[in-house]
């Protein structure tokens, strides 16, 4: 019998082969078969584990990317937005270590990538050539003319002496102001008696929205409107009144905006129906900190904010000062009404469009915004594309603003959508291409997954592409807060909230604020409430126009 022991491959010569018998060749191809089975099958292990090892390398990669992102981002919001909270010696601690924090992300990077990203500083004559030019002085600012001439208009020629003749004139103007001037309504009310009949006439006192007080609706007004729209706390508005010699401690001024707040309640309850009318709202929030006594120290609350659509012909702007950020705030104000609310991807507006007849739009800007923010903080092609496409879209709408709202529609079907389908196509193919877990691949989810919402403005002309109609009725809260820094109490946040509503809403219908609250403390004592829609802020007119 043939030995059937393996054969030691590696061992045999060239003459060992020749010697093989045919059995002990299939014995030997056999071995070689197997050999070659197994190096293949560890050459598909090694190949399996350098791709896994590459996929991790890449997911890692992608992780230190939106790290990286992040930390730009969080430092920016801390700069803009925390170090107000701090005191001296806690904000110098803070800057010293984002300094220290800052170099070493940077020798980081560097050696990370080899090389040193070079910022592009301006040069003083680019910064002397964006320097903006003086603008003209306002015409209805009232004039003292101060006028100059020659004491002597005779020739100063030696040997002439004729009288000279006016030949034009230079003009220039220079602003000034005056200080806020206080003074004194003294009314004086005549008694007239009958002395056969005993009796006595005189004048009745004029109803006051704070009776048998000191302050006048001139200067309610003055105090509120300091508060809440230049964002003075009463404290400066003490000292600066001290600075006339009129005396006005912080807690007596705190009072007047109070009983200020109390008479315009029916005024702000009829403008909260006439905002909530409309079938187009934008919606949107911003935090506020409100002091809690309890705790000695500040928490967290909320403005909402909801205004009636961009191209609604009368502007309003509602505003409600919550606890919290939860979804049952703007379901409870909300209750009752129906229409498109335009928002951006904040999670609790799904439950407020899943309720009553609604549907929701997005908001442009905000995913525009996702991919800006990963040029400014990082080199992205995909997103410099994307904030390109953008730009497109926004050229369209600003030649629709003035147009009426089937006539926008019908524009953007022609001009938008095509440009909006194509986007769409680039941007799922582009996902396909970046790592889970990047930045730009959260970038373009946050675009995909609200592209129904993003696009309902295609639909319908009364919808605004982006939400930032909204934004801009809130941005006087991000100023205030700097200011004033918290609200003292629930009760107060709800009062300033429902002030700044009348207040804004003033504004955006052209209104001096201070002329408009003015007004209304000064007609609201005696004005029938049947009639109280004549002093919303859409339908008001000064008694004097």
């Amino acid at each position: 019998m043939h030995n059937r022991r393996m054969l030691d491959l590696p061992a045999l010569t060239a003459q060992d082969l020749r010697a093989l018998d045919p059995e002990a060749m299939a014995r030997l191809a056999e071995q070689m078969l197997a050999r070659m089975a197994e190096q293949a099958r560890q050459l598909g292990e090694r190949d399996q584990q350098i791709a896994q090892q590459a996929q991790a390398l890449r997911f890692k990669d992608a992780r230190i990317e939106r790290i990286t992102f992040e930390l730009a981002r969080l430092k920016a919001w801390r700069f803009a937005a925390k170090t107000e909270r701090m005191n001296a010696e806690q904000r110098q601690m803070f800057e010293e270590t984002l300094a220290e924090d800052q170099a070493n992300l940077e020798a980081q990077l560097q050696a990370l990538q080899g090389e040193t990203d070079q910022a592009l500083a301006p040069q003083a004559s680019e910064r002397a050539a964006r320097r903006p030019r003086r603008q003209m002085l306002p015409a209805h600012l009232r004039r003292v003319e101060h006028r100059h001439e020659p004491d002597d208009t005779t020739c100063p020629s030696p040997g002439c002496g004729r009288p000279m003749v006016r030949i034009g004139e230079d003009v220039s103007e220079r602003l000034d102001i005056v200080p806020a001037e206080f003074f004194v309504h003294r009314h004086v009310r005549g008694k007239w008696a009958c002395r056969c009949c005993q009796v006595l006439v005189q004048e009745a006192v004029a109803p006051q929205v704070i009776d048998k007080g000191m302050p006048a609706p001139g200067l309610l007004a003055h105090t509120v409107v300091g508060h809440l729209v230049d964002h003075l706390p009463y404290y400066r508005q003490e000292q600066i009144n001290a600075r006339s010699g009129v005396h006005t401690p912080r807690a007596t001024l705190a009072s007047w905006a109070g009983q200020a707040g109390a008479a315009l309640t029916p005024l702000f309850d009829a403008h909260r129906a006439f905002v909530l009318g409309a079938q187009v709202l934008h919606a949107d929030e911003t935090p506020v900190a409100m002091l809690d006594p309890g705790a000695g120290k500040t928490r967290r609350a909320y403005i909402w904010a909801y205004a009636r659509g961009a191209f609604d012909a009368m502007a309003g702007v509602v505003y409600d000062f919550c606890l919290s950020r939860a979804a049952r705030h703007p379901v409870d104000f909300l209750k009752g009404w129906s229409g498109t609310l335009v928002c951006d991807g904040y999670g609790v507006y799904d439950s407020v469009i899943k309720l009553e007849t609604r549907v929701a739009a997005g908001c442009a800007a905000h995913a525009r915004r996702k991919f800006d923010e990963l040029i400014r903080h990082g080199q992205s092609p995909v997103a410099m594309q994307a904030v390109q496409r953008f730009a497109q879209l926004y050229r369209i709408e600003r030649d629709v603003q003035a147009l009426s709202a089937d006539d926008r529609r019908a524009v953007r079907q022609a001009r938008a959508r095509p440009l909006w389908e194509e986007m769409h196509a680039w941007l799922i193919l582009e996902r396909q291409r970046v790592p889970d877990g990047s930045a730009i691949a959260a970038a373009i989810d946050y675009s995909l997954n609200r592209w129904t919402a993003l696009t309902r403005h295609l639909d319908d002309g009364h919808v605004s592409i982006d939400n930032n109609h909204c934004e801009n009725q809130i941005r006087p809260w991000a100023l205030g807060r700097r200011n004033w820094l918290f609200a003292g109490s629930e009760l107060a946040g709800q009062r300033a909230a429902m002030i700044m509503s009348l207040l804004q809403s003033a504004r955006m219908n052209g209104h001096d604020p201070w002329t408009y609250l003015k007004d209304v403390l000064t007609r609201l004592p005696t004005h029938a409430n049947s009639r109280i829609d004549e002093l919303l802020p859409h339908r008001w007119q000064s008694v004097s126009s």
